[in-house]
C-alpha cells in the first residue's frame, strides 16, 4: 500500500454570536479548521484535523509514495519537520484511521483496547460573571456532565475565585471542578507578564479550599521549580503540558515531577504515537494522562481513542460551553457532532478507523483559498 495523494481543506466557518476565548484577547468571529484527507492505492482513505497545516505543502513529498502503515518512520519525519515547521500531526492521526480501516478495529484497539468510554468534563472557554458561569455549569450538569473546567484570567484574579465559588455553590461537593490559568503558552503577539509564584500560590490555596481538582498552567512551562513548589505548599494537583512541542521537554517535566496531570495534544503536542508513550511513563509515576483536545471533532476523537486505548483519565477535555462554543459550531464539518451520553460519557466509535464521518458537502461550502 502506498499514499497516492495528501489533501487538505481548509475551512472558516462565521460565527454569530462571537466566542470570546479566555486565551484570546481579540473575540473570535470566525472558527479555522483544516481537513487532511490522505488517500491510498488501495482506495483506503483516512482523515485527520488540529493544527492548520499551513506550509505543509512543501514537506508532503517526503510522505507521498510512502507505506502509510509505517507509522513509527512517518512520526520520526514528523518530528524532523517540527523542528523547521509547523505542527503537523493531523497527518498522523489520519495514518492511524487508515491502519484501523485496514485492520477493521478502531483505533482505541490498536493502542491497548483499555476502555470503550471515558468521562468528559465540559471544558469551557469564555470568561463569565460568577452568576452567569455557575448557571452554564448548573446547565452542564443537567447535560449529563460530572466534571467540568474554569478558565480565569491572571488580571481578574479576584473574579475568578468568586466564578469558582459560586460554581462550587451552584453544583454541589459531587461535580469535579478544575481550573487554568492558561500560563504555561501565548497567543500571537500577547507580551503580557505572567502571574508570579506568591500570586500563584494566594490563588491556588483559595482554589484548594474550594476542592479543585486540578489546577492548570499555574506559570510558565521553563519555571518547573515554581509549579512543584505551588503542589508542595497548597496541595492542589498541578496540570499541563497541552501545547509541548517535543518529546525531551515532556521527558524532563516527568523526569523532575512536575506535574500530576500529562495532558500533550495528540494534534497539537508531540502526536498520538508519542503521547502513548508519555501517558505509560505517567502512570508508572502514578500520575494521570488526560490530554488537551481544544481543535474540533476529529482532533477530540484521536485524542479519546489515545485515553480510551491506555487506559487514561479520570476524563476527558470535551470543548463545550453553550451558546458561544458547541459541539455543532466545533464539529461542523462532520456528519454528526461528537457528543457526550447522558451520564457524561464519550464513546469510542465503535467502527474500524478514529470513527469521523466527514459531511463533504459542508466541506466544500466552507473551504476557503
Amino acid at each position: 500500500m502506498k499514499i497516492t495523494a495528501i489533501r487538505l481543506d481548509r475551512m472558516r466557518l462565521p460565527l454569530d454570536p462571537p466566542f470570546n476565548a479566555a486565551w484570546d484577547p481579540v473575540p473570535r468571529t470566525w472558527f479555522d479548521a483544516t481537513l487532511v484527507t490522505v488517500e491510498t492505492d488501495e482506495g483506503v482513505t483516512g482523515y485527520g484535523s488540529g493544527d492548520t497545516m499551513d506550509g505543509f505543502e512543501a514537506y508532503e513529498h517526503l510522505f507521498l509514495g510512502r507505506d502509510p502503515l509505517a507509522i513509527v518512520n512517518h512520526v520520526k519525519t514528523l518530528e524532523t519537520v517540527n523542528f523547521h515547521a509547523g505542527r503537523y500531526w493531523p497527518l498522523e492521526a489520519a495514518l492511524w484511521d487508515i491502519l484501523g480501516k485496514v485492520t477493521g478495529r478502531p483505533v482505541a484497539g490498536l493502542f491497548g483496547g483499555a476502555t470503550d468510554r471515558v468521562s468528559a468534563y465540559a471544558s469551557f472557554g469564555e470568561l463569565k460573571p460568577p452568576a452567569e458561569r455557575a448557571e452554564a455549569a448548573l446547565a452542564a450538569k443537567e447535560a449529563g456532565f460530572r466534571a467540568m473546567k474554569i478558565r480565569i484570567s491572571r488580571d481578574r484574579l479576584a473574579q475568578g475565585v468568586e466564578t469558582v465559588r459560586a460554581t462550587r455553590e451552584a453544583v454541589g461537593p459531587d461535580i469535579a471542578i478544575m481550573v487554568d490559568l492558561n500560563q504555561s503558552w501565548r497567543m500571537s503577539g500577547d507580551i503580557e507578564p505572567a502571574l508570579d509564584l506568591a500570586s500563584v500560590r494566594r490563588v491556588a490555596v483559595e482554589l484548594a479550599e474550594l476542592d479543585v481538582l486540578w489546577l492548570e498552567e499555574p506559570l510558565p512551562q521553563y519555571d518547573v521549580e515554581g509549579v512543584r513548589t505551588v503542589r508542595a505548599q497548597t496541595g492542589i494537583r498541578v496540570a499541563g503540558g497541552e501545547m509541548v512541542r517535543t518529546m525531551p521537554e515532556l521527558l524532563h517535566l516527568l523526569e523532575c515531577d512536575a506535574l500530576d496531570v500529562y495532558q500533550p495534544d495528540v494534534v497539537l503536542s508531540v502526536g498520538m504515537l508519542r503521547a502513548r508513550t508519555i501517558a505509560e511513563l505517567a502512570f508508572v509515576k502514578h500520575r494521570w494522562f488526560t490530554p488537551h483536545t481544544w481543535s474540533n471533532g476529529l482532533g477530540v476523537l484521536a485524542n479519546l481513542h489515545v485515553v480510551a486505548g491506555v487506559g487514561g483519565g479520570p476524563y476527558v477535555e470535551f470543548p463545550y460551553d453553550p451558546p458561544g462554543w458547541t459541539p455543532q459550531r466545533r464539529d461542523f464539518f462532520l456528519a454528526q457532532p461528537i457528543e457526550v451520553d447522558s451520564e457524561g460519557y464519550l464513546a469510542v466509535p465503535g467502527v474500524p478507523g478514529l470513527g469521523a464521518e466527514i459531511d463533504h458537502e459542508a466541506v466544500r461550502r466552507w473551504r476557503i483559498g
